[in-house]
């Protein structure tokens, strides 16, 4: 009987501009690379297109790392949501916090919540902080909230009442009641069993404005998909519609911002945790990388075509369980990434006052910068590629060839009805800056206003356009060595390819201690969140060995917010240990309250070791061949070169294949290092080399 052949697993990287794949190769086992266009109208369209390049006619594992969820949210483009909570407690999402956004401005405009007044409803109940059930809904009262609901034909409905946390009974007797309306329910207790009424209603809101869409698009995305597997499979024999549609569908997961996948089911009731999804893939591929090559301690260096995300990572991947998306509070676990508006398709612009400003807006994949032939006002991209950054026939492996004449001429253009005297060497150079400024930034909100210092760590830069700008910003924050990794492109897709099964749990308990943790009080919490989580992970039928995390959040009392540590028998001293390093002060004596209990369960990934990582791109689409590594050496005739412009003045720079360097060979800066999926600027002085892993490392 013939063995049967392992499933494909694909990982796919909806990015604002480019959608990544990456996979292993049935032949030789090394890592394959794919980058499409992006079609952001529906991304679905860019992923199938993808997948019909890869000849593969077998089972298929779609790995999804998805901005669905983030673009629905920033667009505003989610489902009519309602919000049931508790009476008087309607308008808490739209007073939010007390802090103000901008401390001095009287006429800031407010972010508008995502459910308008009409559409928030109070019912009587009240549950006390220690569980205590004081007002139960009643009868009445839940009839005529279904009945003032209906009315309102939401598409789907929020459901967070005051302490719910605590005893979770309340809610469930209202979503027993709005059940029979067909609407999907997202329930407080089930998404968030935290305190703060605030962020957990918001976060559950954002939940219900996002799961029609999710649900909707990863429905389109698996018969999309489904519908290629099957037109392979019965390409070749006419077959009836019966049997046609009795094709078994590909299995597709989702990257959560936690760092790891889900099942697609789950991603689809809880889309909230899917926020950060491909920015989270991304840590989790550079961490690996660095890891390969040595360096545990890495700030992650993530600039696409329309963002850049930075996170900082000391071992092993942490999580942030507050973080602010499109201006909402989310608190479900996160891995800590900040995110700024600057990308290779990031517009520049002349503000009133004259001064050059570049981002947040973007080109994004329609219409793109200028150079790729559409895009009519500048962008990051045509400004590397006017300094000769960029080199027009490189672009893709050469796939795709970027437009100089037409950048110059529209550009020139441009600065003229700008009414700006600068010539485009001098305005490209000063793009490149304001860009670097406002990345720089962002790297020191992840480690010196953190506590960390820059120069501890080294710096890994990926995606399209993190390897041209890399070596200024590690320069410029004295970080003495940045790492390039193999397929930096498309890392965030070999993330997502790498990362483990992972589900997130909590409860808040709000316990106070003075000298003792209650070890076994906290054991007896931590096995009921362990048995949720083997239910679950049982319920999903996933294989292999459950590996368990356990931390606590904790504060001194009176304070407003916690640390996040892990949960050992000298967990007080810990946080004594890490609020002193983190604030500078300790209070010695004063009460510590154990404020939420975490449990992050998860399970090994199929796809466990990397192996080794090939780079270049696909020749013949289709068949998943690399091209063939180029004989070039340093200083041979072949090597061709081209102007650069550094520092305003032209230099004579040479342009290697990243595949054509030799491993552990020592190199010398100025040089542009080309692949298919980025391009790598070195400037002068700078000594480089491949190390064993495949990861090029540029000492500062």
């Amino acid at each position: 009987m013939p063995r049967r052949a392992h499933p494909l697993r694909v990982a796919v990287d909806t990015g604002g501009t480019f959608t990544d794949c990456v996979w292993r190769d049935e032949a030789d086992g090394r890592l394959r690379m794919l980058k499409v266009f992006s079609t952001p109208a529906d991304p679905s369209q860019a992923i199938v297109e993808a997948l019909r390049k890869i000849d593969h006619k077998g089972e298929l594992v779609i790995l999804h790392g998805t901005t669905v969820g983030t673009n629905t949210l920033l667009e505003r483009k989610g489902a009519r949501t309602a919000l049931v909570t508790t009476a008087g407690f309607e308008d808490a999402i739209e007073i939010g916090r007390q802090a103000r956004p901008k401390l001095y401005d009287f006429f800031f405009d407010r972010v508008e919540p995502l459910v308008p007044s009409d559409l928030r409803f109070g019912i009587e109940e009240r549950t006390s902080r220690d569980g205590e059930i004081l007002t139960s809904p009643s009868p009445a009262a839940l009839r005529s909230l279904v009945s003032e609901v209906t009315a309102k034909q939401p598409e789907s409905i929020a459901i967070s009442l005051l302490f719910s946390f605590a005893n979770p009974k309340n809610e469930q007797a209202i979503a027993k009641a709005l059940t029979p309306l067909r609407t999907p329910l997202s329930i407080s207790h089930q998404i968030l069993p935290e305190f703060r009424e605030y962020e957990r209603s918001s976060t559950v809101v954002i939940n219900a404005y996002l799961q029609p869409v999710m649900q909707r698009y990863l429905e389109n995305l698996k018969t999309r998909a489904r519908h290629l597997v099957e037109e392979r499979r019965f390409s070749a024999v006419k077959m009836s519609s019966e049997k046609r549609a009795s094709g078994s569908a590909p299995r597709i997961f989702v990257m959560q911002s936690s760092g790891g996948i889900t099942a697609l089911a789950a991603a689809a009731s809880e889309p909230v945790r899917t926020v950060l999804s491909g920015p989270a893939g991304g840590v989790v591929g550079a961490a690996a990388s660095a890891r390969a090559s040595g360096f545990d301690r890495i700030i992650a260096f993530d600039m696409g075509g329309t963002s850049t995300d930075v996170s900082l990572v000391e071992g092993a991947i942490t999580t942030a369980s507050h973080a602010e998306v499109a201006g909402f509070p989310v608190s479900v676990p996160m891995l800590d990434i900040h995110t700024v508006g600057a990308g290779g398709g990031s517009l520049a612009r002349f503000d009133a006052g004259g001064a050059l400003r570049v981002g947040p807006e973007s080109a994004g994949a329609d219409p793109g910068p200028i150079c790729y032939g559409r895009g009519v006002q500048p962008t990051v991209t045509d400004a590397n590629l006017l300094l000769g950054r960029l080199q027009p026939t490189r672009f893709l492996g050469g796939d795709f060839t970027l437009d100089l004449d037409r950048t110059r001429r529209i550009t020139g253009e441009w600065l003229k009805r700008q009414g700006s005297s600068l010539t485009l060497e001098k305005f490209a150079a000063g793009v490149v800056r304001v860009v670097n400024a406002t990345m720089e930034k962002a790297i020191r909100v992840v480690s010196i206003e953190r506590g960390r210092d820059p120069r501890d760590y080294a710096l890994v830069a990926f995606g399209g356009a993190g390897g041209l700008h890399a070596c200024a910003l590690a320069e410029a924050l004295s970080i003495p060595r940045v790492i390039l990794p193999a397929l930096p492109g498309a890392l965030s897709a070999l993330g997502i390819l790498l990362s483990d099964v992972i589900k997130n749990y909590s409860r808040t308990v709000l316990w106070r201690v003075s000298s003792e943790i209650p070890v076994a009080r906290l054991d007896r919490e931590f096995s009921s969140l362990q048995k949720q989580a083997e239910k679950d992970f049982r319920e999903e039928a996933w294989q292999g060995k459950m590996h368990l995390q356990r931390s606590v959040d904790l504060r001194y009392r009176g304070q407003g917010y916690e640390l996040n540590l892990p949960f050992t028998s000298n967990l007080l001293k810990e946080f004594e240990r890490e609020h002193q390093r983190r604030y500078g002060y300790t209070y010695a004596g004063r009460e510590v309250e154990l404020v939420t209990l975490r449990l992050r369960a998860s399970v090994k990934s199929a796809t466990a070791h990397a192996g080794k990582m090939d780079h270049g791109k696909l020749d013949d689409v289709g068949t998943g061949t690399l091209a063939r590594p180029g004989r070039a050496t340093l200083g041979s005739p072949s090597v061709p070169k081209a102007k650069v412009l550094f520092d305003g003045k032209k230099l004579a720079t040479e342009i290697y294949p990243r595949e054509t360097l030799k491993p552990g060979k020592t190199y010398s800066g100025p040089a542009i290092i080309t692949e298919y999926s980025a391009t790598t600027v070195i400037p002068p002085g700078k000594r480089y080399h491949i190390d064993d892993q495949g990861n090029l490392l540029i000492a500062i």
